[in-house]
């Protein structure tokens, strides 16, 4: 029996009582795990899939080598092994169809202005760079898929570095939440389309190079068309649908996917080009269930940590156009902030990748929505629908005779944010260790920030047997909005 260290990642510390390593005792990896889900139960739907097999959506490594390169959870430990396992984590920005058509850029043979030779002679003065890398990167297109934390440094970086065209895939608006990291806003910007924005910014920095906006949802129907106009795309969405789409439109076009995803103190960050090494299919077969990893207006993110992990991602995007020194491809780069620690971890082409093998069964796109258990904006139950209820609605039941037991399932750092009077505190990743609390209820309202994590939380009563449970429609912003205004809004 060898003692073993577990190194857990953010997403699962909150269900093992927020710890990061764990030191346990077994022969193979999958005592390890199983014994891990035993001391910590919380765990064990999240690691493992109703037959007793380890999910696909977390690829366990002892030491710096994958499980499924050795013999998977059967792989037998020696004294002193670390087992690390790496989830897939979103973060970034929230994505965002057809977008402009983009004419062929013929710079090659255009001389440099005596301005253009002044702003990039830091990078003429690099032999490895020089003159003939100064027009590569101008005659170079490269799209970033949010304009977010990531997409933020990511772009800015670019536009500095004069790469000719930079395109924008977003189509939100900024709001306030956005300034504590996303840098290409300013407060004068609250309001304005993030794309607008982004425009004048990127054009301030340098206006040599050409924004191409695309304000629209990217989706299975447009990625082709918009990911095909650009030499490389860099990743900086925050949720698995639009993950997995650019994923499966890089492979399909063969285009280099510049990978970066943040949670909390935590980021992650890798190149995937299945021309000559694994896609994010090979490391991630399948997605999370949507209720594992919460985007970070719901899990919150340390501000400064994008703006690194997206520095990484333009630093990649330039070393590939340039075809600068070695890359991200075939490892994962994992940073913790709190510790300020780097970790690499080798990525391998998965030979059954149903993507990017030489035996592929996926020949297109798909429903990523319906792929990654998100099939919209309505959360399910066995019986049709999560009921809901109306912030004026439940104000009125409230002020009633007979009220409803009212249940805040955000985590505790929300509290001390806004709080409706009254509520009971269940964090919900403590909500099944909780149930015997709310038997007797008459009827249940459960809220958080938006309403996603109380339908969830109600789902799961509903499952347990529960009848009158419901989940507060938009959340306490939407009380905000409707009941409360002099609540804040997250």
């Amino acid at each position: 029996m060898a003692r073993t260290t577990v190194k857990l990642p953010a997403p699962l510390r909150a269900l093992a009582g927020g710890s990061g390593e764990v030191f346990l005792v077994g022969e193979t990896v999958g005592a390890v795990v199983r014994e891990l889900a035993e001391r910590y139960p919380p765990l064990r739907r999240h690691l493992f899939a109703q037959g007793g097999e380890l999910r696909n959506y977390v690829t366990v490594y002892v030491n710096d080598r994958d499980i499924r390169e050795l013999e998977r959870a059967e792989t037998t430990l020696k004294e002193g092994d670390v087992v690390s396992i790496v989830p897939s984590i979103a973060g970034g920005a929230a994505p965002s169809e057809d977008g402009p058509e983009i004419p062929p850029t013929s710079v090659a043979e255009v001389p440099f202005s005596r301005e253009e030779l002044i702003r990039y002679s830091r990078h003429l003065l690099l032999p490895e760079i020089g003159l003939a890398g100064q027009k590569k990167l101008r005659a170079s297109r490269v799209l970033i898929v949010g304009a977010g934390g990531l997409g933020s440094p990511a772009a800015l970086y670019l536009a500095a570095a004069g790469v000719g065209v930079i395109g924008l895939v977003d189509f939100d608006r900024v709001e306030a939440s956005n300034l504590q990291r996303q840098i290409l806003y300013s407060t004068a910007d609250v309001g304005r389309p993030k794309l607008e924005a982004a425009g004048a910014r990127v054009i301030g920095l340098n206006p040599g190079v050409r924004l191409v906006s695309h304000e629209e949802r990217l989706t299975s129907g447009n990625a082709l068309e918009i990911l095909g106009a650009y030499d490389l795309v860099i990743d900086g969405t925050d949720n698995f649908p639009t993950r997995y789409l650019v994923n499966d439109a890089c492979v399909l076009l063969g285009k280099p996917n510049v990978y970066g995803s943040i949670y909390r103190f935590e980021g992650q960050a890798s190149v995937f080009d299945s021309r000559v090494g694994p896609c994010y299919r090979c490391l991630f077969p399948e997605p999370p269930p949507p209720d594992l990893v919460p985007s970070c207006a719901e899990a919150g993110v340390l501000g400064v940590l994008p703006g690194l992990v997206g520095t990484i991602q333009a630093t990649e995007a330039i070393k590939l156009l340039l075809h600068l020194g070695e890359s991200l491809v075939g490892r994962l780069l994992l940073y913790d902030a709190s510790e300020m620690r780097f970790r690499e971890l080798p990525i391998r082409k998965n030979p059954e990748c149903i993507l990017c093998s030489e035996h592929a069964t996926q020949k297109g796109l798909i429903d990523y929505a319906e792929f990654c258990g998100v099939p919209g904006a309505i959360v399910e139950t066995r019986a049709g629908t999560v009921p809901e209820i109306s912030p004026t609605a439940l104000r009125d039941e409230l002020a009633s005779s007979d009220p409803p037991l009212l249940v805040d399932v955000r985590d505790p750092e929300e509290w001390d944010i806004s709080q409706i009077g009254g509520a009971r505190r269940i964090p919900r990743a403590l909500l099944p260790e909780k149930v015997d609390e709310l038997t007797g209820a008459r009827e249940i309202v459960l809220f958080c920030r938006s309403g996603k994590r109380s339908a969830l939380a109600a789902q799961l009563l509903i499952d347990l047997g529960f009848s009158h449970v419901k989940s507060l429609a938009g959340g306490i912003n939407a009380w905000a909005d409707e009941v409360d205004p002099s609540l804040v809004k997250y």
